[in-house]
């Protein structure tokens, strides 16, 4: 159930699981090709995460090397190795750490559903922006016309999603208020940061669904 205030004016879209499929078959297949289990990718990314705790002091959130990849404070070829160093093939050689990035993204698909509900919402004269956490990795730009006013990527502004300064900073681009946007995300820890900067954010979970939302929201008919 959407919970409607007044009508926004702009909509902020995640890119990894919502314009591509989801995150986890994209990482097992990478991981399957890569020679290694992915519970041990898992275990591996667990071991930074604890810092992302409320309770966590700055000098420990700054430990940690995804939100350093992300806010663009740590090289790509430095996060590789370091995930790499904690990652072991089935048949106990090394993964190999250059292009891990590279190899890790290749298996997202794009999702045309999505982009052309973007666009149709763009060409209302609703504002679109993209709101991603880049972990350095390259987007498929070329296929973005007519879908965004505006780019906001993690790594470019030095900023991550769920900080508030970021959804600050995507609305404010497109020369709105928080309060005027729609955020959409595959991840409930940034719907719920989108949302305490005051935002209608909605979980993204279908094609079907998101439009339905998005359909109430603004008001249009959007098939």
């Amino acid at each position: 159930m959407v919970e409607v205030r007044a009508q926004p004016r702009g909509l902020l879209v995640d890119w990894g699981g919502v314009l591509t499929s989801g995150l986890e078959p994209a990482l097992r297949r990478w991981a399957e090709l890569d020679g290694f289990d992915f519970d041990s990718y898992l275990q591996a990314v667990l071991k930074w995460l604890p810092s992302d705790s409320p309770g966590a002091t700055a000098a420990e959130a700054e430990l940690n090397p995804v939100h350093a990849l992300e806010r663009g404070q740590l090289a790509v070829p430095d996060f590789e190795r370091k995930l790499a160093a904690m990652l072991v093939r089935q048949d106990g050689t090394p993964v190999p750490a250059e292009g891990l990035i590279e190899r890790m993204f290749a298996h997202f698909e794009h999702q045309p559903a999505m982009s052309a509900l973007v666009r149709r919402i763009n060409q209302r004269g609703i504002r679109t922006a993209l709101l991603s956490n880049s972990w350095g990795n390259t987007y498929p730009r070329e296929t973005w016309a007519g879908m965004f006013d505006d780019i906001v990527i993690s790594g470019e502004v030095g900023l991550r999603k769920p900080e508030p300064e970021i959804f600050r900073l995507a609305a404010g681009r497109l020369n709105l208020e928080p309060a005027e946007c729609v955020f959409i995300d595959d991840l409930q820890l940034n719907v719920d940061g989108a949302r305490a900067v005051g935002m209608t954010a909605l979980l993204h979970t279908s094609y079907d669904e998101t439009q339905r939302a998005l359909e109430t929201l603004f008001g249009a008919d959007l098939s």
